[in-house]
């Protein structure tokens, strides 16, 4: 996500982080470079214009310029800035006792259905009860569609009690049953999924207004295509100013490699960003903070995303067991076909890698083989228990074997046990460090 920002806001601050003095040219020549990069991302012109002025007047101050670090001094500066243009920090949805009501809204093919679907899996995995409400009765298909997700996530969805093929296409009597439903069987969230249409009208606009005037909800989160842009802001205007939101869902942001609407909606209409979808997968919906994704858009990854990741597909204990068995040197390729499982659980490659610091932004989709993974997989897989418990057994004709048996061949097979004799080597000296540090009880 954010490719093209990232990779040219990365050299920008490794241009300047490492100077041991700067001059007030420098800057000029950074923060114009930061201009064009802005602009070439598709941020509003007035967002570039107040941001790029009040860098420039921050970063001329004797903090910077007689600093000890002024290279460090003024990337902080452009960090904080771009924090506060994302929304500076993180506008969660507060469930509040009873039922909490969230009407989205949009137009057709911003993926609100799908949203729908993944926002209730995010609170169904927080142990809430979720109720959908299939409210989109002009989009063909739109009530299927979201019946299939919620089954699929075991997710109660509710839907118009009339023939399909009645007259019946106002869809606020059944959000109001919903709503009843949702008090009687006592939920704790109703999802509702309004009508889109493939542009802004009066009927839609109407509609709306009527529903949110009827039901209430805590939380009008418009979706909104990350990829259209200024598009996407230019929308989430007219929808506020129509119907007022509390704040904005970016669909498709893992394949927004500009960022433009990411980095102009909170300028513009002062509504935050709570989510972006980062995937197609019942779990691609990521809560959004603006300081880890101005990490991201700097090269500096987002280390704490990566660590929660990490923790919501291991236990704690099984933790534990693998420090233990990197401490005593007991981690095989039975382990290791374990933690690549794991890894798969946490996303893309790209989505990982670009959570790691110094790599965000580096490595580009053509260079990432995310079929890797299932082929490694494979050629352990196609082990004897006896080989998998000891690598060291290995020889040329065990690899020929395990080739034709994974559908591999011997280079990749050999190239397996390397890395897994690196990716050895390295977390044995990770936890040798945490146990330096008192990290051990």
């Amino acid at each position: 996500m954010l490719e093209r920002l990232t990779q040219k806001m990365g050299d920008i601050v490794r241009q300047i982080s490492g100077k041991a003095s700067i001059t007030e040219k420098n800057i000029e020549d950074a923060v114009e470079a930061i201009k064009i990069a802005l602009l070439e991302a598709d941020v509003n012109v007035r967002v570039v214009r107040r941001f790029v002025n009040g860098t420039i007047e921050e970063a001329k101050g004797e903090k910077v310029l007689r600093s000890v670090t002024p290279g460090q001094q003024f990337v902080k500066i452009v960090h904080d800035r771009l924090t506060a243009l994302l929304g500076d920090s993180r506008q969660d949805i507060v469930l509040k006792d009873g039922i909490t009501v969230i009407m989205l809204v949009g137009l057709q093919g911003s993926g609100k259905t799908t949203t729908a679907a993944k926002l209730g899996n995010y609170f169904k995995n927080k142990n809430k009860r979720v109720l959908l409400a299939a409210c989109d009765l002009v989009r063909p298909a739109a009530v299927d569609q979201l019946v299939t997700l919620g089954t699929g996530l075991g997710i109660a969805v509710h839907t118009n009690p009339m023939p399909a093929d009645s007259a019946q296409k106002n869809p606020l009597p059944i959000a109001k049953a919903a709503l009843e439903r949702a008090r009687k069987e006592l939920f704790d969230v109703v999802i509702i999924d309004t009508t889109g249409r493939l542009q802004i009208d009066d009927a839609m606009m109407q509609e709306l207004v009527a529903m949110k005037t009827a039901i209430k909800p805590d939380e009008v989160l418009l979706v909104a295509d990350a990829m259209t842009g200024q598009t996407a802001v230019d929308i989430a205007t007219t929808f506020d100013e129509k119907v007022g939101l509390t704040g904005v869902i970016l669909s498709k942001f893992d394949s927004d490699t500009r960022g433009g609407a990411a980095l102009s909606i909170k300028s513009i209409t002062g509504k935050p960003i709570k989510f972006v979808g980062i995937s197609e997968k019942p779990d691609g919906l990521e809560p959004f903070y603006p300081d880890r994704m101005a990490n991201r858009i700097l090269g500096m990854g987002d280390i704490v995303s990566l660590v929660e990741k990490a923790q919501s597909v291991i236990e704690e204990q099984e933790a534990l067991e693998l420090e233990q068995k990197l401490r005593k040197e007991t981690f095989t390729l039975e382990d290791y076909l374990q933690e690549l499982r794991r890894f798969k659980k946490m996303g893309s490659m790209k989505q990982v890698l670009d959570m790691m610091p110094g790599l965000a932004g580096q490595i580009s989709e053509d260079h990432i083989d995310e079929n890797q993974l299932k082929r490694n997989e494979a050629i352990i897989l196609s082990m004897t228990k006896k080989e998998r418990l000891n690598h060291l057994i290995i020889g040329p004709t065990r690899r020929s074997r395990i080739a034709r048996g994974s559908g591999t061949s011997v280079a990749e097979v050999a190239k397996l046990l390397k890395d897994f004799e690196k990716t050895r080597s390295m977390m044995k000296k990770m936890v040798k460090n945490k146990k330096m540090l008192g990290g051990f009880q």
